[in-house]
């Protein structure tokens, strides 16, 4: 019992050092200030070769299977070739059942292998199966992982217990293999919610914080990541620790990724701007900013 008080009261000294009020009017008026008056100077050749290069390409159907992960994961070593000169996309995300399928079969450098682990979606699983799971996917291969926040411990205001299973699974991931901590940030309800949760999840050793799984009705908004960019600049100026963070979902358009870029080059500014700490969830993209980028209908991916 005297443990649990201490994990408590170190949770609440942490918090204690950010302003969790957050004011929801005045984050969309620095959004639609950011938007209108940012974002069209970042509507380049050059910022959308660097978002070609922060896709995170992904399969996560239920429908997957090791001949389709394969050809998917072709695809990327065959666009190396193809194209020299603009680089690959960041990582390739899959399922952990094919973490060894990816590792076997990616042939080119600098692409990470990122595995969704711990009950990915919903996160709702003992903590010995989520560690578990998460255990074998980085002994087949994996050297990212993505996991959920336990919303619904957030929710219930169990802060410990949400804590101990990230800390948990960063633990079953280790010090080389990054953990992406996914906030589900549709389902927290307010945006002071988002700006706790984002504390938490990397004072637990988040080694970055992801808008959304994708799998819910409400995904990324430019809100949500600019209260998420801002706990990152808070955080890495309270503790000189810097996380990297990833949009994803319902990233549609080009002018959606090259907002959300903005966003982290206003807030974050040029210091998060590599591939290692902006990262995006929108594989149906890919081929889209190819197609700008080259000025050609492209279909790669």
């Amino acid at each position: 019992m005297e443990a649990n008080n201490q994990n408590f009261s170190k949770l609440e000294q942490a918090l204690a050092k950010y302003n969790l009020d957050v004011d929801e009017a005045e984050v969309r008026q620095k959004v639609k200030e950011i938007i209108v008056e940012k974002v069209p100077e970042n509507d380049t050749l050059d910022v959308k070769k660097f978002l070609f290069r922060s896709i995170e390409l992904t399969s996560l159907h239920t429908t997957d299977t090791e001949t389709g992960i394969m050809k998917f994961v072709e695809h990327v070593n065959d666009f190396e070739a193809a194209y020299p000169d603009l680089g690959n996309v960041a990582t390739i995300c899959v399922y952990p059942c094919f973490a060894k399928t990816v590792a076997e079969t990616l042939e080119v450098e600098n692409v990470a292998i990122a595995c969704v682990s711990g009950s990915f979606p919903s996160s709702q699983a003992r903590i010995e199966v989520k560690v578990a799971e998460t255990a074998l996917a980085v002994a087949d291969g994996a050297t990212e992982i993505d996991i959920v926040l336990p919303v619904g411990k957030f929710l219930d205001e169990d802060y410990e217990d949400m804590c101990s299973d990230i800390q948990e699974l960063k633990n079953a991931c280790g010090d080389d293999v990054p953990m992406k901590v996914i906030l589900e940030t549709g389902c927290l309800k307010t945006m002071s919610n988002v700006k706790k949760a984002s504390i938490l999840a990397m004072y637990s050793g988040a080694d970055y914080i992801k808008t959304s799984t994708g799998k819910e009705k409400v995904s990324a908004t430019p809100e949500a990541a600019y209260v998420m960019c801002r706990a990152i600049k808070e955080y890495y100026d309270e503790t000189g620790i810097q996380i990297g963070f990833k949009p994803a979902g319902g990233i549609n358009t080009v002018m959606d990724a090259v907002t959300y870029y903005t966003i982290v080059k206003e807030v974050l500014g040029e210091k998060w701007l590599t591939n290692r700490w902006f990262r995006m969830g929108t594989s149906r993209l890919a081929n889209v900013l190819l197609s700008e980028i080259l000025g050609d209908k492209i279909e790669v991916f």
